[in-house]
This record gives structure tokens, C-alpha cells and sequence, in this order.
């Protein structure tokens, strides 16, 4: 290996050592956001013809450099009336971005109406003011095929020697930009818990506490059992991780009273110290006496109170998905019936988590983007003679979006509001 070889080899390793951290903090599964045949087939029929300049948002940017902490759901509000018709801006670049997930900070988008429709282009594959990338592998080296004069020393090299010059090369940098920002949502993936009738009561439970303490915290250690036929077992390579939870609160449909399921208020996390068992003694009578041994935990993470009678549940893998926000393709309605924070919380703001009364059996999935709808006040009408009482509409109040369903329930995010969400207001689509 050439001295030149030996010395770019170490800058590397150094480079890579000084960007490990970051380098491992872009995800992976960030480059790999799936795009659903609807989102396909709605960017082709857009991109065939582009979107009416009627469709545009006002002010929408002439062009536009994405920057880190952008989303697809404020640039697509950036440059169109609806955020979730993000699918068209997509379409408008089809031939450029030919997957929405992949659009990284630094690419610059133009906006070209010179047509009479509107398309969106992607003007560089680098940012504005970089050096064009390098389309050559990093180690390719320079050859010369003849003895040459060296540009640099005049020395005339032997015949087939590799000459190897420094090269700077350009990559982007970062994760692609995602529907909106994760970290809004990314805790009620795996901590807040809708279940049907009876499952916490067949969760495993603390039954008991060192010393006696009536509340446990982070760094306490305490004591479990799970159902009969299914004990809580140490049996994996790695540590096992539970979920704590509170007591859980039924939800009901406001129109019918029927109720969709239990939220179950999460508290907290445990880690798996020891297995349940049961232990044979025997008594002065010669009898053999069994009794069970409840399995061991140390509380980790506590967000609240966390109590003798608590349930708790392994913590499930974690699943990424890709929300795209789009409208319902038919008539969806729906209410919301809770705020997540506890049961007194009764009204909401942006960026708030709420349950809505629809879910999987109704159609909505993960994406979907529904209008708030703020009741119309009940009042008497001073004009009529006969004061009758009347019912103002209902106006649109903001937008939420679904990101995750259960059977007759979702979570949603609240992402554009007028005036304060509280538990009861109604939903529509958002047209």
C-alpha cells in the first residue's frame, strides 16, 4: 500500500469515528417508507398534466431549499391549499422524486407555471452554492495508459503506473423527510394502550412491594404475577421490558353509548429481574406445602404514581410506519372521545393526542386527515316573533390526523386548530 493509500485510509477511519454517532442516528427504516398504489396512481394521473394554479396556495414560494426539520405535510401547505394533498406535489415531480420519503434537506424545488399548471421540480441534486457531486467512487483512481509528464513534478512516470489524486466528494447527509414530526407521536406508539373488555384483567400485575411502600418510582423494586396458565418467565437472551399501567377508563360513543374500548393509562416501565416459580416446603405435619413465587421487577421509567394492583404488559416491538396524510376516500364521521393526559383533561390544543370514536372496522387508517368540527351554539332566534330556538352549524375548527388504529378507536394528532378541541367534537372529511 502507497504511503498516499496508507494516509486517506486513516482519514477515513477518523472521519467515520467522529460520525459514528450520527451517522447512526439516521434510521435506516427512514429510507424506507413505503408508497401505497394509491399514492402512485395519484401521482401519475398529476403528473401527467400537473395541478390547476387554482389549487395553489396563496403566496405558495416560486422555489423552495428544504432544510432539516422540515415535513412533507408544511411544505405540501407551503405550495398547496391542503396539506393532505401531499400526493400531488409528489406527482407534480414524479419524473424527479420518484418516492415522496426521499426528499432531503438541501434539494431545492422550483415552481414552473409557465404552462397554465402548476409542476414542481427538483432544481439540483445538491444544495445551493455546493460543489456538483463527484459521480466517481471515492478510491477511483486516476490512470494513465503511457509514460506521461507529471503535471507536478515534470518526472516522467513508467509505463501503467496509477497516479492518485485527492478527490472531494459531495453525498447528502441526513434522514429523508418524513409526514410530520415524529417525535410528536412517536411515545403513543408503544405507551398509550387501547384494549378490549378484560384484557388488563388478564395481565400480569404487581402484587407486592419491598418494605411495604404504598408508591413505587423509578429505581424501586417490586413484585409480580401473571395469570395461571401463563407465568412470567426470564427465558430470553436479552432483558425483558414491560409496561406499567393504571387503572383503565371505558370509552363510549357519544351518539350510540356503545362502548369501544378501554384506555389504559400508562405509568411507567419495568425490567424482568427474575422468573415466577413455585416453591415446595415441607410441614411439620410431613406434608408438601407449594406455593407460588412471584416474579421480580425494577421499575425503570415511572410517569406517574405507579401502585400495588397496576397492570402490566411486554413492551411490543418497535414498528415504523409511513404517514402519509390524505383524505377519506368516502363519508367519514366520528367524534372525539378522549384527551390523552388523564381523565380530567377535557380539552385539547396542537399537537395534542386525542381518540376519536372510528376505527379499524370503519375504514380509517393511519393517514387519514379528518376536520374538526366546532358545535354550532343552540340559541333563540330574537328575530322570529315566535323566539324559536335554533341551532347555529357546526364550523370547521382544524385538522387531526390518524396515526394509529384499533379495532373501534385511533389516536390522532391535532395539527391545525382555530380555537380550543374539546371531548365531543364532531369530525367530517375534510373537503
Amino acid at each position: 500500500m502507497t504511503t498516499y493509500m496508507m494516509v486517506r485510509s486513516r482519514i477515513a477511519i477518523f472521519t467515520l469515528a467522529v460520525l459514528g454517532g450520527c451517522l447512526l442516528a439516521v434510521p435506516a427504516w427512514s429510507q424506507k417508507y413505503p408508497v401505497t398504489p394509491a399514492q402512485t396512481a395519484t401521482a401519475k394521473q398529476v403528473a401527467q398534466a400537473g395541478v390547476p394554479l387554482s389549487d395553489l396556495a396563496p403566496g405558495a414560494p416560486d422555489s423552495y431549499v428544504i432544510k432539516s426539520g422540515d415535513t412533507l405535510w408544511a411544505i405540501s401547505n407551503m405550495f398547496l391549499r391542503s396539506p393532505w394533498r401531499w400526493p400531488e406535489l409528489w406527482g407534480m415531480n414524479l419524473q424527479e422524486i420518484s418516492n415522496p420519503h426521499l426528499i432531503y434537506p438541501g434539494q431545492q424545488l422550483v415552481l414552473d407555471k409557465t404552462s397554465g399548471r402548476a409542476v414542481l421540480r427538483n432544481a439540483s441534486d445538491t444544495a445551493p452554492g455546493a460543489p456538483a457531486a463527484s459521480t466517481e467512487p471515492a478510491t477511483a483512481p486516476a490512470t494513465t495508459s503511457d509514460a506521461a509528464p507529471s503535471a507536478a513534478s515534470g518526472d516522467e512516470l513508467p509505463v501503467g503506473t496509477i497516479r492518485l489524486s485527492p478527490r472531494t466528494r459531495y453525498e447528502p447527509f441526513g434522514g429523508a423527510l418524513t409526514a410530520l414530526k415524529i417525535g410528536a407521536i412517536e411515545a403513543f406508539l408503544t405507551e398509550p394502550l387501547i384494549v378490549e373488555e378484560n384484557e388488563l384483567a388478564t395481565a400480569g400485575r404487581i402484587v407486592a412491594t419491598q418494605e411495604d411502600r404504598v408508591m413505587l418510582s423509578r429505581g424501586d423494586r417490586a413484585y409480580v404475577r401473571g395469570p395461571v396458565y401463563a407465568p412470567i418467565m426470564d427465558d430470553r437472551a436479552k432483558t425483558q421490558y414491560f409496561r406499567l399501567f393504571g387503572n383503565a377508563k371505558p370509552l363510549k360513543d357519544p351518539d350510540t353509548g356503545e362502548v369501544l374500548g378501554y384506555e389504559a393509562q400508562f405509568v411507567g416501565r419495568a425490567a424482568l429481574v427474575r422468573s415466577e416459580m413455585t416453591e415446595e416446603t415441607v410441614g411439620a405435619d410431613g406434608k408438601v406445602n407449594t406455593s407460588r413465587v412471584p416474579a421480580t421487577i425494577d421499575i425503570v421509567e415511572s410517569r406517574d404514581e405507579i401502585l400495588v394492583g397496576y397492570r402490566m404488559l411486554p413492551v411490543p416491538e418497535r414498528q415504523f410506519t409511513s404517514y402519509v396524510p390524505h383524505a377519506p376516500a368516502g363519508t367519514v364521521n366520528g367524534r372525539i372521545v378522549s384527551v390523552y393526559g388523564g381523565a380530567a383533561v377535557v380539552n385539547a390544543s396542537q399537537n395534542q393526542v386525542v381518540v376519536i370514536s372510528r376505527g379499524r372496522r370503519d375504514g380509517v387508517e393511519p393517514g387519514h386527515v379528518l376536520a374538526i368540527l366546532k358545535n354550532g351554539p343552540r340559541m333563540i332566534d330574537k328575530t322570529d316573533p315566535t323566539r324559536p330556538l335554533i341551532k347555529l352549524p357546526n364550523e370547521r375548527n382544524g385538522l387531526l390526523m390518524v396515526f394509529k388504529t384499533f379495532e373501534k378507536l385511533s389516536y390522532a394528532l391535532i395539527l391545525d386548530i382555530t380555537e380550543g378541541v374539546r371531548i365531543g367534537d364532531q369530525l367530517a372529511a375534510p373537503q
